[in-house]
């Protein structure tokens, strides 16, 4: 094209629109081209089937001979198709009207001032075509890619239409959708997957009826260029496109407040007194300017061009076509936001407010006037001053304890939602937030329901904003119509701030570990005894009676009367069956206060009495009347059990739960009660929800009713307090020591708790000596009690476990029964037997739930279930036949005897 070939001189040493069209398809051939057949109907359309298969095979000298090797045939046109089937050949197509706009001479400016003058110049007179559109001025240009793969079709290069231009259907398309854009692309390629029309084809071929021409080179003349230059040939025909650009939110001019006469924001500032060369001069290096457009490179480079400035009408950005800049390609950045990636690092809402804070520091914009909000002081109490003065324990008996009053309510702006959040977590960590608290699954608050029992509230979104409304002030800052300035208005945190705070995995708030209801010691031997919160501990004081004042010291004489009190007057008149009993009971009634001193599970407190009426129920109440009591009913199976314990255990604050009157003979065997009694914490899905929680199990479990028994592993897990009133009607009993024990304990019950605290202040005085008792996981526990009862004088203590395991398990009464049969039977217990031959003890064999007798297949398994196991003084041992491949059993006796 002698390095610009006009449109205005089409002709050519070769005109190839007097080849026929065999002839050009030889030539096409020849070079490496994929070839298909246009349809001669003005659609531009294949002539086959599908020409699928032609993207990734070239068609054959055969087929272009069916295809144009006839004269008088059917019409067709020649299209060329490009990607890697045609050598990786790619077309660069500029329409008619940017060729007559200059679109082509602005690119090929932009080529030589980019330093690719070289490449572009061999492009323009390589293989150059003429296209018939329009005004007949669009050029086709082709490059051989070397190094990648060639892209699809790609649009470079667009405008908006102008209003002349529009065409019928457009004009009602307007009418339609008045804000549609009507497009016209200026420059665009045929990559991998397209195909686009070569000279000779002509005539019907295309809408206008004119030929392609042919006006430099051939397909033998396709210049190779690099895959990186080409790839900023690209990015220089993208920078002519004025397509408005869909800006992102994050680089895009954002809506501002209206300011005060005189008042400039930092980054306003920044934008009129800086030039982009001292924002971005240490990644982008000026190559030249073009009108109001500057171009610039990415240093490193040689050649292309990476970004522009001032090319938009309406606001000078910076664009960025490289992807190798901190920058995010083809996105548009004013100033500040430049200054902002470059400074900050991101472009987020704190990043852009971290930068304007520093461009005021640097002395850029005015500070904007702002009318503050009105202030109402407010005070707020943990609850710990409502306590009668004098049940108050002095500071020095708090033992670190320190209850929290808030004084004015903090002041929060919330008109970002991050700092909002920010601020709100601040608050918490500063401890300006009364009686809020947090568990593993989230913040929560302690309250009381009608009856004054203490209850956990697991906070939701309403819940959270309730309460933040109540102790923070918060406002956003709003445009002030009156000073034109800012103004604080009274706000609300928005619900969803209050979901993403409680989305947290950890908040900075005082966790709380338990509800205690009574004076409590701490693992280090001094006494909970202040109401609200204990930071030592983490435990919340929500007493259920009113507490009175504990002496500084410990005398002997404190001690008796506190058990005059709790074993002459309280217990005095319950018809125990033995000292153990009472003793059994004690100790689980000191058990809450001792509680977190020795942590660990405790046995279940099984309280079973002959007949009615012998005060079971009231034993059971009198929990209640001291400590606060939760009462469930005892459910039908294990999966209703396990939802009641998860229930009660998620938000009752009461530290003994009971369930009163299992059915009369009822045997306590329930896997459920087995894990409850020996799990420190209790993991479980709450009720109506998919989420799982851990619950600290640090409540006393209390199980009541007529002749009970346990079974499986519920025997060894079990504390028995045993009622016999030996006398008909017992309900009938007169002439108690205190009369109504209940009116007594409603009367009494601060007078309860002071004497049950003395009694273990009076043994933690004495040294807290324990005696060293067995009884599994309970062990320490069982030691401890062992030693306060010890120092108080009150005998029994576990004396009776073992005749109570024996006497009380029905599942090992049973069995005993059974292995004192089989002893007892000459040829039975001489030798090693099989399960079938034991059928024989018809009498003693145990039995299945409905009664009937097992087979030998369930007996077997209940046998090795149990086998080593002592029954009394009798155990089981199998014996495995290797001759007849089977088990076989022996009873076998104790020979140490017990």
């Amino acid at each position: 094209m002698n390095d610009r070939t006009t449109p205005e001189n089409p002709d050519a040493d070769q005109a190839p629109g007097e080849l026929d069209m065999r002839e050009a398809a030889r030539e096409f051939d020849d070079a490496g081209l994929c070839l298909l057949p246009v349809k001669a109907d003005g659609s531009k359309a294949a002539d086959v089937r599908s020409w699928t298969s032609y993207k990734v095979k070239r068609s054959t000298p055969e087929e272009h001979d069916q295809w144009w090797g006839f004269r008088g045939g059917r019409p067709r046109g020649i299209a060329a198709v490009y990607g890697a089937v045609s050598g990786n050949v790619e077309m660069i197509e500029f329409e008619d009207h940017a060729v007559r706009e200059g679109i082509l001479d602005e690119v090929t400016e932009l080529m030589e001032n980019s330093g690719l003058g070289e490449q572009w110049h061999a492009i323009l007179n390589g293989w150059v075509s003429q296209s018939p559109g329009g005004g007949g001025q669009g050029i086709h240009v082709r490059a051989r890619v070397e190094g990648a793969p060639v892209p699809g079709n790609t649009k470079l290069a667009s405008r908006l239409a102008r209003e002349d231009e529009y065409t019928d259907e457009e004009r009602q398309r307007l009418r339609e959708k008045p804000n549609a854009k009507i497009v016209r692309v200026q420059i665009e390629t045929r990559g991998e997957g397209g195909y686009g029309l070569v000279e000779p084809s002509g005539g019907t071929v295309h809408p206008s009826g004119r030929p392609y021409v042919r006006i430099a080179g051939g397909p033998a003349t396709i210049p190779t260029i690099d895959a990186d230059v080409m790839d900023a040939i690209r990015d220089v025909c993208r920078m002519i496109d004025t397509l408005p650009r869909e800006e992102k939110a994050k680089t895009a001019p954002r809506p501002k407040r209206e300011l005060p006469a005189g008042t400039v924001r930092p980054g306003d500032d920044f934008e009129n007194k800086v030039d982009w060369p001292d924002i971005i001069g240490d990644d982008l290096d000026p190559i030249f300017t073009r009108g109001s457009t500057t171009y610039y490179r990415r240093k490193g480079k040689s050649r292309g061009i990476s970004a522009t400035t001032g090319h938009a009408s309406d606001r000078d950005r910076l664009y960025v076509f490289s992807t190798s800049t901190v920058f995010e390609a083809e996105v548009p950045y004013d100033k500040f936001a430049a200054y902002t990636l470059l400074t900050q690092g991101s472009t987020t809402a704190a990043a852009f407010k971290q930068a304007a804070a520093e461009l005021r520091r640097r002395g850029y914009g005015s500070e904007p006037t702002r009318r503050r909000l009105t202030v109402v002081s407010s005070q707020f109490s943990d609850g710990s001053s409502a306590l009668e003065p004098d049940l108050t324990p002095d500071e020095a008996e708090s033992q670190g304890a320190r209850p929290r009053a808030a004084g004015q309510r903090p002041e929060l702006d919330i008109t970002n939602e991050a700092e909002a959040i920010e601020g709100i977590l601040a608050i918490m960590a500063a401890e300006q937030l009364p009686g809020l608290y947090k568990r593993s699954s989230g913040p929560c608050w302690v309250y009381q329901d009608d009856q004054s029992n203490p209850l956990v509230k697991q906070l939701g979104t309403d819940n959270l904003r309730a309460y933040l409304a109540e102790y923070v002030l918060t406002y956003s800052v709003v445009p002030d119509p009156i000073t034109q300035g800012m103004k604080e208005d009274r706000a609300l945190v928005m619900p969803k701030t209050c979901g993403t705070i409680l989305g947290r995995r950890d908040w900075p708030l005082m966790p709380l570990r338990g509800i205690v209801t009574a004076p409590v010691v701490r693992p280090d031997g001094t006494i909970v005894q202040t109401v609200g919160y204990d930071h030592a501990t983490g435990l919340y004081m929500h007493p259920r009676v009113p507490l009175r004042r504990l002496q500084a010291d410990v005398t002997e004489e404190s001690v008796e009367r506190a058990k005059t009190v709790v074993l002459d007057q309280m217990l005095a008149d319950f018809p125990f069956v033995a000292a153990s009993d009472r003793a059994q009971y004690l100790g689980a009634l000191l058990s809450p206060i001792i509680r977190h001193y020795v942590p660990g599970p405790t046995p279940l407190l099984v309280i079973t009495s002959t007949s009615q009426g012998s005060g079971k129920t009231l034993l059971m109440d009198a929990f209640g009347y001291i400590y606060g009591l939760a009462v469930t009913q005892w459910p039908e199976n294990d999966a209703e059990l396990r939802k009641a314990v998860t229930a009660k255990l998620w938000d009752c604050g009461d530290p003994v739960i009971a369930m009163d009157n299992l059915p009369n003979g009822h045997v306590i065997k329930s896997p459920i009660l087995s894990s409850l009694a020996t799990s420190a914490t209790w993991s479980d899905r709450l009720l109506g929800s998919t989420s799982s929680v851990s619950i600290p199990n640090d409540r006393l479990w209390v199980l009541t009713g007529n002749n009970l028994s346990t079974g499986g592993d519920n025997a060894r897990r079990t504390l028995w307090v045993r009622l016999d009133p030996n006398c008909p009607n017992p309900d009938q009993r007169d002439d108690f020591t205190v009369g109504d024990l209940r009116q007594w304990l409603e009367e009494n019950g601060s007078t309860v708790v002071a004497a049950l605290v003395t009694m273990v202040r009076g043994w933690l005085a004495a040294g807290g000596k324990t005696i060293t008792t067995r009884m599994g996981d309970y062990s320490r526990w069982a030691s401890t009690v062992a030693g306060i009862l010890d120092y108080l004088d009150v005998p029994g203590w576990l004396a009776n476990r073992d005749a109570a395991t024996a006497t009380m398990d029905e599942e090992t009464q049973e069995w005993a029964a059974f292995l004192t049969a089989w002893h007892g039977t000459a040829e039975l217990s001489a030798r090693t037997v099989t399960t079938k031959e034991l059928l024989a003890l018809k009498e003693a064999i145990p039995r299945l739930q409905n009664g009937d007798v097992p087979s030998p297949k369930q007996l077997g398994h209940w046998l090795k279930a149990r086998q080593g196991r002592y029954f009394e003084d009798l155990k089981i041992s199998l014996v495995y036949d290797t001759h007849r491949k089977q088990n076989l059993w022996r009873v076998e006796k104790y020979e140490g005897g017990r």
